[in-house]
């Protein structure tokens, strides 16, 4: 799959809330970076960080923009509630090898 292809798949599954087709994304030895938290490495460790953050909240991903270079592709993303933010994700051999997100807690408090 195509890195444009492993975005297109991430979000789909993101919008479900099926965080075991998000898990199958990543590489075994993945790691996923979120601001002003810690890393989470390993895709079972990823599988549970969105296992139980769809448990705690209705999360849906809307692209703004998106922009792809050889093995990255980016995005910039609101949710229905005005939370605001961007991913980068590094993906080879057609699995995400790492991801960083970038997110504003205020956007969606009007901020």
């Amino acid at each position: 799959m195509s890195p444009d292809a492993v975005l297109d798949s991430w979000i789909a599954a993101f919008n479900a809330a099926d965080a075991d087709a998000l898990a199958a994304l990543y590489a075994e030895d993945a790691t996923n970076f979120q601001v002003a938290l810690e890393p989470v490495t390993g895709r079972e460790a990823i599988r549970a960080m969105f296992a139980a953050e769809f448990a705690a909240a209705d999360m849906r991903c809307i692209v703004e923009n998106r922009l792809s270079d050889g093995d990255w592709v980016a995005m910039e993303w609101r949710d229905p509630g005005g939370l605001r933010g961007c991913g980068f994700f590094e993906i080879r051999d057609g699995l995400i090898r790492m991801q960083r997100g970038y997110w504003d807690r205020l956007s969606a408090q009007g901020g």
